[in-house]
């Protein structure tokens, strides 16, 4: 049918339809392989399965080309079977698939694309071709590095777990931690660990988690395995680059039973299950007490070592005080003994002396008696019990005695005749 060149010679939409129809049946004979992301999937209750193929551009991932397509119920089950025993993981939004289509189209539900294969040896390439594009930009952002040169707590006891609370793996781990005696602190922030939200929901978390730092000692990303495909979450550049930066150090359990994620390689520690992460923090717990408990033991032993020699000190010391106070007491004594033999000599002297002195003074005041001097012819006059010392002390015709050394003589005063002076 030739299409109508002016407006009186005009055609039906049906006829264009159809001529759009008849031209696509003829050029596309045969089924063709394309590649494309599945941005839609959706099996209905019939087991159909319809789904929206999109293909983006390279600079701004807006969407350059859409169609819709349909794996019809004879060949889902077979092919999604297929895909995931060779993928590990199920059909899904998100993926990039290389599919054989049967080119369609229909005057009332125009171009559509009928899948009947599905190479899944595509995605699985494509999901490697990510993963290093991913190791390329994180390298040349120069953070590859960063959390892993980041110093671990001592010790690591306060834990932010990013984990779904339902996760058997989340299970394990805090079963694991709660096997010692130990007083670990464990705060869940809760993500989704699969499907398209997935990757905001764990970035979300850590960004709580970084908003609140100061509380914790490190971070711990577990999810308890699952798919290839389903893992492939933590090869996302955006997830890893939030962990390489990431303030704290990262633990990561993601549950890989082969292969290693791009979150694995740029967080601080990775071990292959929640379980193995949990054993890990324990282990550093461990040796920290180990460690201080032989810190504790050498500081004992280095304590009485220096008690030890401390002792031997105080009893050198006691033996020195006590032979240099016996020393010094003993010279001391024997000073003591000087002095008073000294002493005594001259206190000796001093009786000698005195007693001499004493002597001449007895002697001196005996001869200084009033019967020694009476002897000399010497004789007192009394005048009743007054001894005459002065002419003036008697008067003519006073009677007197008159005191001579071997008696008395009773007289009277004729005349007072005084001394010329």
């Amino acid at each position: 049918m030739n299409i109508a060149p002016t407006s009186d010679r005009h055609i039906t939409l049906y006829d264009l339809q159809r001529m759009v129809r008849t031209t696509l049946e003829s050029r596309f004979t045969e089924p063709v392989w394309i590649s494309a992301e599945i941005s839609e999937l959706k099996v209905n209750r019939t087991g159909h399965c319809y789904l929206n193929l999109v293909e983006k551009g390279a600079s701004d991932g807006a969407p350059r080309a859409e169609a819709r397509a349909v794996i019809w119920r004879s060949a889902y089950l077979s092919l999604a079977s297929m895909f995931e025993a060779a993928t590990g993981s199920e059909l899904r939004a998100g993926l990039r698939v290389l599919v054989r289509v049967v080119v369609s189209y229909h005057e009332l539900y125009g171009f559509s694309l009928q899948i009947i294969d599905i190479d899944p040896s595509y995605t699985l390439g494509e999901v490697e071709r990510r993963r290093r594009e991913t190791i390329s930009r994180l390298q040349s952002d120069g953070v590859w590095d960063m959390n892993r040169e980041l110093e671990l707590a001592r010790p690591t006891l306060r834990i932010a777990v990013v984990s779904s609370r339902t996760a058997a793996g989340y299970q394990d781990f805090m079963n694991e931690l709660c096997r010692p005696a130990y007083r670990f602190e464990v705060t869940l922030f809760e993500s989704l660990m699969q499907g398209d939200a997935a990757e905001q929901s764990v970035i979300a978390a850590l960004s709580a988690i970084a908003e609140r730092e100061s509380e914790f000692d490190v971070v711990a990303i577990i999810r308890g395995g699952g798919s290839t495909s389903d893992l492939a979450l933590f090869d996302s550049y955006h997830i890893a680059l939030c962990v390489a930066q990431f303030p704290l150090p990262v633990f990561a359990g993601i549950g890989h039973d082969k292969d290693v994620s791009v979150v694995d390689m740029v967080a601080h520690t990775s071990l292959k299950t929640p379980t193995a992460v949990a054993t890990k923090l324990v282990e550093m717990v461990d040796y920290e007490l180990t460690t201080i408990e032989g810190y504790a033991a050498d500081i004992a032993t280095l304590v009485e070592r220096y008690m030890h020699e401390e002792q031997m000190k105080i009893y050198t010391l006691g033996t020195d005080i006590e032979r240099l106070a016996n020393s010094f007491i003993s010279n001391e004594q024997n000073r003591l003994n000087m002095i008073k033999s000294a002493l005594n000599s001259r206190i000796e002297l001093i009786f000698s002396l005195e007693h001499q002195r004493l002597t001449e003074a007895e002697r001196a005041l005996e001869s200084y008696s009033i019967d020694n001097i009476l002897r000399l012819g010497f004789a007192v006059a009394r005048s009743g019990d007054r001894a005459l010392k002065s002419v003036d002390d008697g008067h003519v015709g006073d009677s007197i005695d008159i005191e001579l050394y071997d008696g008395s003589i009773g007289a009277e005063i004729k005349s007072v005749t005084p001394k010329k002076r």
